[in-house]
């Protein structure tokens, strides 16, 4: 059975916790455009393990001083 990376299957609670984030760090990722997860039904935020991987970098990056305008022309 492959694993499917695109697949929205994480909650946000999860999502923070496999990248190592709070939530409200991701809500405001995605307010500003860095990540955008899918929607289910009822407006809540579903990651993909493509999603964490991206959150994990976008860390990366600003650990090493990227700006977020920086990492989201980068990205």
């Amino acid at each position: 059975m492959a694993i499917d990376f695109d697949q929205p299957i994480f909650v946000i609670s999860v999502a923070a916790e496999l990248a190592d984030m709070h939530p409200q760090t991701l809500r405001q990722y995605d307010r500003l455009g860095i990540v955008s997860p899918s929607r289910a039904p009822g407006k809540s935020r579903r990651y993909s393990q493509r999603d964490v991987n991206m959150l994990r970098e976008v860390q990366r990056l600003s650990q090493e001083g990227v700006s977020l305008e920086g990492i989201k022309r980068i990205l």
